[in-house]
This record gives structure tokens, sequence and C-alpha cells, in this order.
């Protein structure tokens, strides 16, 4: 089959799409000339906004309600994305990127078994068998990225169940990279700092004495913006980038270098 070759516009797909660095990462797609599709857990109204302003640079988009923590509905999603390719004129689709998250502040001490097993739904079994379903959709030459935290690198209070499931991704992304590379599929992980979001209630962005917390722990002097995150993803997936696979690329400004 031909449908991934480079004379073909690109499609690319981004959980948790309508809001924060799946936002961000979305315009900057569409920027650099891809076509969207997003997934959105529950504010249809901000996922049409994206939608809008996706066409408002020329580029197509669609949007679909899709629960990260639901594996059952992976099958209803992939049949949207069969259908929204073949409106568009293609079979498979080029980019992934396993956005989609929550976050959780609360000690091991207090962590709940059930706060634990959302938190393992979403963010580790969810991508899993997100782009296991995916897979035959995903153009040979394809590329993934993988959402982590710097948390998997330095250690915070309060982060620990958090950032346990994140060190998962990172390891399923090495799998994948090593599974995926006989098709020419680059894997990779994307890690961001502390970013100015609405992520955790927004604790960086509208915390100040948070924010400068951050700011006093970073080489580059101050908490991260979507700005700093969705670029370097946008780049890492339609750039030059294509012998890069397999690697953990922390985007943190050097907190805690």
């Amino acid at each position: 089959m031909t449908d991934g070759n480079n004379e073909l516009q690109k499609i690319a797909i981004v959980t948790g799409g309508s809001r924060g660095l799946g936002r961000n990462t979305a315009i900057n797609l569409a920027e650099r000339g891809v076509d969207l599709i997003l997934t959105y857990h529950e504010n249809k109204n901000e996922a049409d906004k994206v939608v809008a302003e996706i066409e408002r640079l020329g580029r197509k988009a669609a949007a679909f309600q899709l629960d990260m923590g639901d594996t059952s509905a992976f099958d209803g999603f992939v049949a949207h994305v069969k259908e929204t390719l073949s409106a568009w004129g293609r079979e498979r689709f080029d980019y992934l990127v396993n956005n989609a998250g929550i976050g959780l502040h609360a000690s091991f001490a207090e962590t709940s078994e059930e706060d634990f097993d959302l938190l393992y739904r979403i963010h580790l079994k969810g991508p899993y068998f997100l782009t296991q379903t995916l897979l035959p959709l995903l153009a040979d030459g394809g590329r993934i990225v993988n959402l982590s935290s710097g948390l998997a690198r330095f250690s915070l209070p309060g982060m620990s169940a958090y950032a346990s499931m994140k060190g998962a991704v990172e390891v399923l992304t090495r799998y994948l990279a090593k599974e995926l590379g006989d098709r020419g599929i680059a894997v990779n992980t994307v890690a961001p700092g502390a970013i100015e979001t609405d992520f955790s209630g927004g604790v960086v962005r509208d915390n100040q004495e948070m924010n400068e917390r951050v700011a006093s722990m970073t080489a580059m002097g101050r908490a991260g913006l979507p700005d700093d995150i969705g670029p370097m993803i946008a780049d890492l997936l339609t750039g030059g980038n294509r012998w890069v696979t397999g690697q953990r690329i922390e985007v943190s400004g050097g907190m805690f270098v």
C-alpha cells in the first residue's frame, strides 16, 4: 500500500487536543501544513474552537470525544478516524501524539488505589492500547510522540503515582521504537517541565508562588509556556528528524540541571 508516501497530505492525530499542550501542538502542526484529528474528553466547545482555528489556517480538522481511560471506546473512535481519512482521500494517517492526561497531587501515603488506577488507565493503559488499535492505520514511515514529564527524571513530593506512569511511558516508547522500526516508524518521548497551562488546576500558571519556585529551579529562569512545547513536537514530527527514535527529549528549560 502506498498511502504513506511523502507526496500525500500529512495527517496527525493528537489526543487531548482541545486545550493546553495538545491544542498548542495541533495548531503548530497545522501551521506546518498538517491536517488534524483531535480528541477531547468533555469540552466540545473548546475542541470546536481549535478545529475552527485550524481551518482558518487552511487545513482540515475534526474532533471526536474520547475518554482515554475507557479502552472499550477505542474501536468506535477508530471507526471515526477511518471515516474521516476516507473523506480526506486517505487510508492512513502519519503522526500520532499521545498527549491526553490528568494530574494528581497527593503524597505517597495518601494516594488511593482508585486514584492510582485512574492515572494508570489514562496515562499508560490508554496510550498503550489506543496506539495498538490505531497501528494498522499508521502509515509506514510515520512518527509517534508520547508525552512524559520532567518528573520522571527528578522527584518532587506528591507526584509519585503520576511520575510512575510517565516513567512507564518512557519504557514503552523504547519498546515501540524497537518493534516498529522495521516499518520505518520513529517513536520518541517528549518530557515537558513545569508549564503554564490549566493542567492540575493551573497550579504553575495561576499560583504566583509556585511559578516563582519553578523559575528558581530552572536554568532559563522562568516556567515554561505552551509555545515552548508545541513547536518542538511539531518540528520533531515534521522536520528532518527521521533518524531520531527511541529517545527521551526533555523540554524543561533546564529544570534541575
